[in-house]
């Protein structure tokens, strides 16, 4: 059965409109999903939304949204006046700009689609398209509204189509500078940075999503046939502090269980070409710059 698009409409460079559909990249449907059950019954139970100074039942259509302005009062919104500022969908992904794809930051990206082309007719466009993007390692930034919001898209070539991500506002972004403001950037022990490129060089991989293992779903499972069955229910796995005096200590045990199980040994540095080492790295070192500021959403 073939999987049914999400939103349907137009991908335009220019003059050029190419029909295509998005499709969902990555779903939670095939996580566990529990229910909140009446412990006594064992009957399902359903939300409802109650006056919170009558303690009365709202049923739907006595509902309204609103908007707090302060001291418990609000501005009461009708659905009709949100409908009415919603942006009219024009079923079409206008590319606006292209932008390096190294220059992109990942933190923007929302969620992912899959868009690809719709008929015959539009494969060809749509595949010249793609690889003049992937030719000039670009992505593009379009704009639509998608969902009844007006959304920005990343679009990044993708096989034989794209990856459609929708993005985050600048606003939406915390800015990053008072979380990293203690992390130290230069001035750091030689030695330390040598284990830790040791450790990084035994532990070279790539990436592979199949080989994530979700411990939590999986934990969840074994517990729930457990119950169905009447079985003894399966025991936690007892995890036990780490018994690390010093950062430099860790450093060394770590990079000592690399080399047994590797066999290679990291290159030693003596004291006198450490000091050099951390001299021209210091001397190269460019001054920070001050990251361009974002709203915290």
């Amino acid at each position: 059965m073939a999987p049914r698009a999400n939103w349907r409409g137009y991908l335009k460079l220019g003059a050029l409109h190419c029909p295509v559909a998005l499709y969902t990249a990555a779903t939670e449907g095939e996580r566990i999903h529990l229910h909140t059950l009446n412990r006594e019954t064992g009957h399902r139970v359903r939300r409802q939304f109650v006056d919170e100074e009558t303690g009365e039942v709202v049923e739907r259509d006595e509902q309204a949204k609103g908007y707090e302005v302060g001291d418990g009062r609000f501005v009461v919104l009708e659905q009709a006046e949100i409908d009415a500022v919603i942006p009219a969908s024009t079923r079409t992904i206008e590319v606006e700009a292209f932008v390096p794809e190294a220059e992109f930051d990942p933190v923007f990206v929302d969620r992912p689609y899959y868009l690809a082309p719709t008929d015959r007719i539009s494969r060809e466009a749509f595949a010249v398209i793609r690889a003049a993007m992937e030719s000039r390692k670009v992505v593009g930034i379009g704009r639509t509204v998608l969902f009844r919001r007006d959304r920005s898209i990343l679009l990044c070539p993708r096989e034989s189509g794209f990856v459609a991500s929708t993005l985050h506002f600048d606003y939406e972004v915390r800015a990053a500078e008072a979380i990293f403001a203690e992390v130290p950037e230069r001035n750091l022990d030689v030695e330390m940075v040598d284990l830790v490129r040791h450790i990084i060089a035994t532990k070279r991989g790539r990436f592979d999503p199949a080989a994530f293992e979700d411990h939590y779903e999986t934990a969840l499972a074994e517990l729930i046939r457990a119950k169905k069955d009447g079985k003894p229910m399966p025991k936690p796995v007892e995890r036990k502090a780490p018994n690390v005096v010093s950062l430099l200590d860790a450093l060394r045990e770590s990079a000592g269980a690399a080399r047994k199980a590797t066999g290679k040994k990291p290159a030693a540095k003596k004291p006198a070409a450490r000091k050099a080492t951390a001299r021209k790295t210091a001397a190269k070192a460019p001054a920070a710059k001050a990251a361009p500021r974002r709203r915290a959403g």
